[in-house]
C-alpha cells in the first residue's frame, strides 16, 4: 500500500477518535468526568501510551534496519559489478560482449527499479534482466583460456558474477518485505484509543483541537516515514542508485 495512503488513513482514524472523545464528553453526566474518574481515565491512558511507544520504537527500528541494509546491499552490487567488469578486462578482448552485456543489464535494472516484478504477467517466463545475468554467466563458462592467468580470471569472474547474481534477489526479495501489517493495526487501534481519551477530556476550544490536530499530523508522519523506510527501493525516502550509476559510467572502460 502507498505509504502516503497509509499516512492519511492513520490521521483519519486518530482525527475520527479524537472526534468521537469530544461528542462522548458533551453527553456524558457529570459525575463521569469527575476528578476521580479522570484520574483513572489518565492512568489507564498512561498504560496503553506506554505500549503504542514500544510498539513505534520497534516499527521504526525495524524500517531504519531495513533501510539500511538496502543501501549496504545496493553498494554492494555497485562494488561486485565495477569487480566483475575489471575482472573480464583483464582477461583480454574475448570478454568485450559479456562485458557489453552486463552493461545493457544495469541499465535495464535501473530503468525497471530494483523491486520490479520477476516475471513477465502475459508469458510467465523471468524478465530480460533475470536472463541476462545467466546469460553472462553462459558466455562466461564457454571461454576458453589460453593458460593459467586466463583460468584463474575465468574462474573469478564466474565467481563474482555468482554473487552478483544472488545480490540482484536479495535486492528484489528485500524489497517485498514491507511493513508487519498485523502489528500496525494493533499499534492504530492503540493510538486511536489515545486520541478518543484525549477528546474525552479535553475542553472543545481552538487552541486544544489544533494541539490535537497537530499531535494527529505528527503521529501519522511518523507513520508514513516508517512504511516509506520498510520499501527502502521506492517511495519519497529511497535508496540512492547513485553508486550502480557510478558505476554503469565506469564500465567496459580499459
Amino acid at each position: 500500500m502507498d505509504s502516503l495512503l497509509v499516512g492519511g488513513l492513520v490521521f483519519v482514524f486518530l482525527s475520527t477518535a479524537t472526534s468521537t472523545g469530544l461528542i462522548v464528553r458533551a453527553r456524558l453526566p457529570n459525575h463521569h468526568l469527575n476528578a476521580e474518574s479522570k484520574d483513572v481515565i489518565r492512568l489507564a491512558t498512561a498504560v496503553v501510551g506506554t505500549l503504542s511507544a514500544l510498539a513505534l520504537g520497534l516499527l521504526i527500528a525495524s524500517a531504519k534496519s531495513s533501510y539500511d541494509n538496502a543501501e549496504v546491499e545496493m553498494r554492494t552490487a555497485a562494488a561486485r559489478i565495477l569487480l566483475l567488469d575489471r575482472v573480464m578486462a583483464q582477461y583480454g578482448p574475448e570478454t568485450d560482449n559479456v562485458r557489453q552485456l552486463l552493461r545493457e543489464l544495469i541499465e535495464k535494472r535501473l530503468s525497471r527499479g530494483w523491486t520490479a516484478e520477476t516475471t513477465d504477467e502475459t508469458s510467465g517466463k523471468a524478465v530480460g534482466e533475470y536472463q541476462d545475468i545467466e546469460t553472462v554467466q553462459s558466455d562466461l563458462r564457454s571461454l576458453a583460456p589460453k593458460d593459467a592467468a586466463q583460468r584463474a580470471l575465468q574462474a573469478r569472474a564466474l565467481e563474482v558474477s555468482g554473487m552478483v547474481a544472488e545480490t540482484h534477489w536479495l535486492l528484489v526479495e528485500s524489497g517485498k518485505e514491507g511493513l508487519p501489517w498485523a502489528f500496525l493495526t494493533v499499534l492504530v487501534c492503540w493510538l486511536s484509543l489515545l486520541f478518543a481519551t484525549f477528546g474525552l477530556q479535553a475542553p472543545a476550544n481552538p487552541t486544544v483541537l489544533s494541539i490535537l490536530f497537530v499531535c494527529a499530523l505528527s503521529v501519522a508522519g511518523a507513520i508514513f516515514l516508517v512504511s516509506d523506510m520498510a520499501n527502502p527501493y521506492v517511495g519519497l525516502v529511497h535508496v540512492s542508485d547513485a553508486p550502480l550509476r557510478s558505476a554503469i559510467e565506469r564500465l567496459g572502460k580499459p
